[in-house]
């Protein structure tokens, strides 16, 4: 047996001098590489692709769980009764004649501010105005602090409920009224070990994120706001209730912030946890139901394609597959863009984590008993916390309530794109300085010739130039399109300014001509750096924002790996139209997102208008350069 592994030990180390072997081992695998490398980037580019297909799949994932010890969701009696929930029903008709009367956002926190101080809890209101390149926005918030019967005051947690419901055209009536009668529930017992502070705030968004800057001293340019008059500790958890609806049959959990940002997961399994068990309230994500829990509705909620087999429809893996694509498709819809998908996520830059509780509307079972004892139960969970939330998981992917994805699980999906691209750019950079030709030889009296491998100079400097210049056209890009004139008169502006985009890159061709003899060209410089800079651009943003990388690996994989400029002219000009609009093509076909995003960045400094503009687009600019460069 010594023998054998001897024997073994001598083919993988060799007789002679480790170094040396280990060095002839290290050549010979990258010299394997390079002639293999077409081959290899095909490969790379398929595992990629096929493993974010293979993310929602069922053999992926594991149960959630609760790791932090402190917590003990669902071990306490709850005490929330009807007679709270008649307390709600008061409140809910009074806020309802607010609502008949056209009641101002003023008139509104006056009215929700006098019911805390009924209770005996101290409360305030704040005015602010937000002033946009669209139009300004003006409101009042209501607060109140209840300060800790058994706490210092140090820490806090907060209970909100916006006036606008998520959803479109709806108040979120009930939700107001649910944390007022918490307030008055929770001012009866005295086993409190944190403040609550309760925030009804105006609008959606604007409101709370008026009110959350204010409460950690910062002062947008932008914002006008009274300072706030009660003060608190340091928040660690947050609630958000959004209830539009009279009943609700699901409770939706929506949890990602600004900018990618996500909560500590034991929010989230402590409050699913809890409403399944103390509250008897199925949990799904966001308001996405189950077609397999309510088969008279298969129909309305299946996401299956058509022209998927009905034997391939019935089959349970391709049912679980379909609902978690569709909660993975959500999720990076709000996070790729950096939206918050609720009022929650204006707090997380802030280190608090919070989730908004959706009541998913329908005819029933539950109501104000269901939602107020999950609530209770919720906070006594919170009240145990002796250090913020801390162990459990902040980067994952959740692809139905109880079930989520380690970053190990996918993460590589975004990498391998990125290794792609990035030794595909190496491979255009060896090319740019190598390339093969026929010399002559003389041997004795003998003329013959060879092919051999003859370095020549890159135009480094003038690929850089034209990296810098395509970036700085998209600073000047992001800081026209946020020009007030222009968004106001989008429809009209964006159409030229495509049409801009498109003819000034024509017109800065003759300074892109060849001037050093000898020398590489242009397009396989540029062309390398462009990849590298894209590979590296989606390998740093993995970790701050995954649903960003990936999508942002998966559009621009492949476009800009097979760049290239052809003799062909209509050729040359298909795959010129091509890239500009895989670039500028949101001028023109998205104008509406495109002013969403505007807004989310001057509102709450969401980057993602910036990263297009700065980054995205000057990326596939470079790319359809390549592609009408000279050869």
């Amino acid at each position: 047996m010594h023998a054998i592994r001897q024997r073994i030990r001598n083919v993988l180390r060799g007789n002679g001098d480790r170094n040396a072997t280990r060095l002839q081992r290290r050549r010979a695998l990258g010299t394997l590489i390079w002639s293999r490398l077409p081959e290899l980037r095909l490969l790379l580019l398929l595992v990629g692709f096929a493993w974010i297909l293979l993310i929602p799949s069922p053999l992926l994932g594991q149960s959630t769980f609760i790791d932090e010890n402190a917590l003990h969701p669902g071990q306490v009696n709850t005490y929330w009764n009807w007679g709270d929930v008649h307390q709600a029903d008061l409140y809910l008709a009074q806020l309802e004649q607010l609502r008949d009367q056209n009641a101002t956002s003023k008139q509104i926190a006056a009215h929700v501010s006098e019911e805390f101080r009924k209770l005996g809890i101290p409360s305030a209101t704040q005015d602010y105005v937000y002033q946009t390149s669209q139009e300004s926005y003006n409101g009042t918030n209501a607060y109140a602090v209840f300060s800790s019967p058994r706490g210092s005051g140090a820490e806090a947690t907060l209970i909100s409920a916006p006036w606008l419901s998520h959803t479109e055209d709806a108040l979120n009536l009930r939700g107001v009224a649910t944390v007022l009668a918490l307030a008055a529930f929770l001012k009866g017992y005295s086993l409190w070990a944190k403040d609550f502070i309760f925030v009804i705030s105006s609008g959606q968004l604007d409101g709370m994120q008026a009110f959350i800057t204010t409460y950690y001293g910062e002062e947008p340019s932008n914002l006008i706001a009274e300072p706030l008059t009660l003060p608190s500790g340091v928040i660690w958890v947050a609630l958000n209730i959004d209830y539009p609806g009279h009943s609700f049959s699901h409770l939706g959990i929506f949890f990602e912030g600004i900018n990618g940002r996500l909560p500590n997961q034991d929010l989230h399994n402590s409050v699913q946890l809890i409403s399944r068990h103390t509250g008897g309230v199925p949990v799904v994500l966001y308001d996405h139901l189950d077609p397999r829990d309510q088969p008279w509705r298969e129909a309305e909620l299946s996401i299956i394609p058509s022209w998927v087999p009905a034997s391939l429809k019935k089959m349970s893996f391709v049912q679980e597959y379909a609902y978690r694509a569709k909660n993975l498709v959500r999720h990076v819809g709000y996070q790729a863009r950096g939206k918050a998908s609720g009022v929650h996520g204006l707090l997380h830059r802030f280190r608090i984590d919070a989730i908004t509780l959706y009541a998913v509307p329908a005819t029933g079972p539950h109501g104000f008993h269901a939602i107020g004892r999950i609530m209770e139960s919720s906070l006594r969970t919170i009240n145990n916390l002796l250090e913020r939330l801390h162990a459990s998981f902040f980067f994952y992917l959740l692809v139905n309530a109880t079930t989520f994805l380690k970053i190990g699980f996918f993460l590589p999906a975004a990498i391998i794109l990125s290794v792609a691209m990035m030794f595909s750019g190496l491979y255009e950079w060896i090319n740019a300085a190598w390339y093969k030709t026929v010399v002559p030889r003389s041997e004795e009296k003998t003329e013959t010739t060879e092919l051999t491998w003859v370095e020549r100079p890159r135009p480094v400097l003038d690929a850089l130039l034209v990296i810098g210049a395509t970036h700085t056209a998209g600073v000047g890009l992001f800081y026209f399109i946020t020009l007030p004139a222009v968004v106001v008169n989008h429809r009209i502006i964006s159409p030229v300014l495509f049409i801009i985009s498109l003819l000034l890159p024509l017109a800065a061709l003759p300074l892109f001509k060849q001037t050093s003899p000898g020398a590489s060209p242009l397009w396989q410089v540029l062309k390398a750096f462009n990849l590298c800079l894209a590979s590296t651009v989606v390998s740093v943003t993995c970790v701050l924002n995954f649903s960003l990388a990936c999508t942002t690996a998966a559009t621009l994989s492949i476009p800009l790996i097979f760049s290239s400029p052809s003799t062909s002219l209509p050729l040359k000009v298909v795959k010129y139209a091509f890239y500009m609009l895989l670039g500028f093509g949101w001028m023109v076909f998205a104008t509406e997102e495109v002013r969403s995003a505007i807004w989310h960045w001057e509102l709450m400094g969401i980057w993602f208008a910036p990263f297009i503009c700065i980054v995205y687009t000057p990326l596939v600019l470079q790319a359809a350069l390549v592609s009408i460069l000279p050869l």
